[in-house]
């Protein structure tokens, strides 16, 4: 089989449609599967195989496109490389892949050399920025596409065969692969397919936030198998989302929620049109209940959220709009659930011998389905710890209601303990963000030499809004076991983000245990 048919199909269906859109560039399906042929004939010509590995490094743009979908042509892996990763992590994973070839652009040009350098390794720079007469210390864009041909091309590969290799970094930071199998991608696409909600057509438009290589790109290959237009950002702003959505009648959307939290808090966007909208999907992290009634009063019942991760290739289980609408008016307590499992997957929440326990016991998610992942690359001993029996062991812990909700509580090392008691930081977020002058917060463990633990809100405050720290502990009191309000209370100005805009917790919770004499989580 061969995904990139799928492209070569809607090339002859809708071939001067749009596609494409990043910037001031479109590409119709005819121009796409054109580059895409050209690519991948270039690759195979150089010697590249299945079971060789191609690498991106570069900021969104529409030839990310064409790379991925040439690789599919082509039968090779495709490894993208987050744009925010530095030189050593960026050696890395050319030594720890077999990365024949990186393609980056110019912003990225000093690194990408740097790594090849570092990581000595037999792989080929391409600088996609410059013309047909550019690169000295690397092959151009243009001149690898000249030397392929635009016919038709589709290697075919076992279903089985990996086809994406998915980096994320553990607990310890180190990065490692999640193998995404030809498989598990059809799995994906078709999972989009068949959602009322997010199913492409040719009238759907959907605007691409974050990084393409990455969560906000997994529905590109149903997008073009629908027929639909995929309108990319160059970079990521809330006055930049907003511009697009009005500008070229944006019909479908993913945001992270801390993409929410800066459209919900841009000035004036109350007076944004935004009637083009039809679908408005949250995910990549958990999302308060407040932020979710925030979401559904400024877009209307067309929110949706999902949860998934790069070991499941895609969304294992959702809250439609519908449901969450609903939740809003008549059962508060579903806000706080991540929704049901998708279609053929499977999601059980078992203790630590792998029992299936009852309704409303917290224990670890489990998931299965033929988009769940059966390895990392090349990590024997994680993939025997992560994906056993079957099942995807994915480390978040989280409580099942009778009628099949799943209620996410937190990440096992985010978990606080404190005098015994185990306090989940999530639960105290939501909490927070019930209060009308708390932009963002994050919640964390800090060293108590009474309990162990105590719980710390660092928290953003509203532009304007004028807050106290008695003021929020006495306000979670009022909401949660007096176990759980947090005991102390830090404002900053802003707080970090990881290379995939998720809130860094690990990043707010180092400083308070640097130099302690024990360590959790």
């Amino acid at each position: 089989m061969n995904l990139g048919t799928y492209l070569s199909r809607s090339a002859r269906y809708w071939p001067v449609e749009t596609a494409l859109v990043c910037g001031d560039r479109a590409w119709t399906f005819d121009r796409l599967d054109h580059a895409a042929n050209q690519l991948a004939s270039a690759l195979i010509s150089r010697g590249l195989r299945p079971g060789d590995a191609v690498a991106s490094l570069a900021w969104n743009r529409g030839e990310l496109v064409e790379v991925e979908f040439a690789l599919y042509k082509a039968g090779l892996m495709r490894a993208p490389i987050n744009a925010r990763l530095g030189r050593g992590e960026i050696a890395h994973i050319l030594r720890y892949a077999p990365v024949r070839m990186l393609i980056f652009d110019a912003a990225h040009r000093e690194d990408a050399l740097a790594a090849i350098a570092e990581a000595r390794t037999d792989c080929v720079p391409v600088l996609i920025d410059a013309g047909p007469a550019g690169g000295q210390d690397a092959l151009t864009y243009a001149d690898l596409l000249a030397e392929g041909a635009p016919a038709p091309i589709a290697v075919e590969v076992a279903e089985d065969a990996p086809a994406v290799l998915n980096f994320t970094s553990g607990s310890t930071g180190a990065l490692k692969a999640a193998v995404q199998t030809v498989g598990n991608r059809l799995a994906n696409m078709r999972k989009l397919l068949m959602s009322d909600e997010s199913r492409p057509g040719p009238s759907t438009r959907f605007l691409a936030c974050g990084p393409i290589t990455h969560a906000t790109g997994m529905g590109l290959l149903a997008g073009v198998f629908g027929g639909s237009t995929t309108y990319v950002l160059p970079a990521w702003s809330a006055e930049a989302f907003l511009d697009a959505v009005e500008k070229d009648r944006i019909t479908t959307t993913f945001l992270v929620p801390a993409m929410l939290n800066m459209v919900l808090a841009h000035p004036g966007v109350a007076d944004r049109d935004l009637s083009s909208l039809t679908s408005v999907r949250i995910g990549g992290a958990p999302v308060s209940p407040q932020r979710l009634r925030d979401a559904v009063a400024l877009f209307g019942p067309i929110v949706a959220q999902g949860y998934g991760l790069g070991e499941t290739t895609s969304v294992v289980a959702g809250l439609t709009g519908a449901e969450i609408a609903h939740a809003v008016t008549d059962d508060p307590e579903l806000l706080q659930s991540c929704g049901r499992a998708t279609y053929d997957t499977e999601i059980r929440v078992v203790d630590e011998t792998g029992q299936e326990l009852a309704p409303r016991t917290v224990g670890e998610v489990i998931v299965r389905g033929p988009d769940c992942v059966r390895e990392y690359w090349r990590e024997p001993e994680l993939s025997a710890e992560t994906f056993r029996g079957g099942w995807v062991h994915t480390g978040d812990l989280a409580w099942m209601r009778e009628d099949g909700f799943l209620f996410l509580v937190d990440r096992k090392k985010d978990m606080i303990i404190s005098g015994g008691f185990n306090i989940y930081c999530t639960e105290v977020e939501g909490a927070l963000y019930e209060h009308p002058a708390v932009q963002e917060a994050c919640v964390v463990g800090v060293p108590d030499e009474k309990w162990g633990e105590a719980v710390k809100a660092v928290v953003v405050a509203h532009p304007g809004h004028a807050v106290t720290e008695q003021e929020l502990t006495d306000f979670c009191a009022q909401r949660l076991d007096r176990l759980k309000k947090p005991r102390s209370v830090d404002f900053v100005a802003e707080l970090p983000h990881n290379r995939n805009g998720k809130l860094d917790r690990k990043a707010v919770r180092e400083p308070f245990w640097a130099g302690a004499a024990r360590r959790v989580n």
